[in-house]
């Protein structure tokens, strides 16, 4: 005979049973349509939205406006990433840092990935302009285009200036962040911008350099695949020293406070690249992870000294631009 289960026959096991099944499905599908925006991308794009509207309203925004800029530029972000996904699933499904992508691990349809990264983008627009201004909600439509049609359908698969050009998407939270505090774009934002999109380079292509035989694998161009390791971190070094000198160019705008941290993180980070250029020009291995996680810090760390610097609201050094 087989074995009873001690629930059997009891009064609403079944149910139990269903309900509990039931919602770890729910769970589940949830978790894959977050999992779907790239949710840890997101949370570095954020980092930098807020300095940018504190800086912009050199204090404090209305909490309402920062909660509102910040919900829809997840929305656009997370439509961005949602439809990067549908038109990399082919090869995130090949690529050992992807392959735990939902697409790649079919928890969620195809079809269905695109209709929720559409929905979201249109959400994104449409809050952003309720909520903040018509300028910001249109920089957020122009930022999920760009990423899908111009770095994901054109540069990624053809050129190993890709991130580099496709980069620029993740720039844009600045701007839009600005926009929803003033209505328009200065030359702060623009800065901003640059500084990021300099960052992007080191900090992608040290990634790459790590799971180079994962690009290689489905023949995506990224720098170290094409080029030597010493080309690559050569031109780490470069984008490196490009993005300390046009942090500095927001001197202008800020005090001390903020002028003291971009050098001392400025130099931080340039030691570390010319670390990374030597150890592989001498033919080591060297640690592009090390400098991968560095980059997050850093920009992390800048942006963050300029919230404080704009919060404390310190006379700023205020010279001519």
């Amino acid at each position: 005979m087989p074995p009873v289960s001690p629930t059997q026959g009891m009064p609403g096991s079944t149910a139990v049973d269903a309900t509990t099944t039931s919602g770890r499905s729910v769970r589940a599908v949830l978790g894959a349509y977050v999992a779907l925006m790239k949710p840890r991308v997101i949370e570095l794009l954020l980092v930098t939205t807020i300095p940018a509207m504190l800086l912009a309203q050199r204090g404090i925004p209305s909490v309402w406006l920062v909660l509102a800029t910040l919900l829809g530029g997840t929305m656009a972000a997370g439509s961005a990433n949602a439809l990067n996904c549908v038109w990399d699933a082919d090869i995130d499904a090949v690529m050992k840092r992807t392959k735990a992508r939902p697409l790649a691990k079919h928890t969620v349809p195809v079809r269905n990935a695109l209709i929720f990264g559409i929905a979201l983008g249109v959400a994104s627009f449409a809050f952003l302009w309720l909520t903040t201004n018509l300028l910001s909600a249109v920089l957020a439509v122009v930022t999920i285009l760009f990423y899908v049609l111009v770095y994901t359908m054109v540069l990624k698969r053809r050129t190993a200036q890709n991130i580099v050009w496709g980069g620029a998407a993740g720039c844009m939270p600045v701007v839009i962040g600005w926009s929803a505090v003033t209505g328009t774009v200065g030359w702060q934002p623009l800065v901003m911008f640059g500084v990021i999109f300099c960052w992007t380079p080191p900090h992608f292509w040290a990634l790459a350099m790590k799971f180079k035989d994962d690009y290689a694998a489905v023949n995506v161009p990224m720098l170290p695949v094409v080029a030597t390791r010493v080309e690559v971190s050569r031109q780490i070094v470069a984008y490196s020293w490009a993005m300390v000198a046009l942090s500095l160019l927001l001197l202008p705008a800020t005090s001390w406070i903020y002028g003291v941290f971009a050098v001392v993180f400025g130099a931080w980070f340039l030691v570390f690249a010319h670390r990374l250029h030597n150890e592989v020009r001498r033919g080591q291995e060297g640690n592009p992870m090390k400098l991968f996680h560095l980059s997050n810090t850093y920009l992390m760390l800048v942006f963050v000294a300029l919230a404080a610097d704009a919060v404390v609201g310190l006379p700023t050094f205020g010279l001519p631009f």
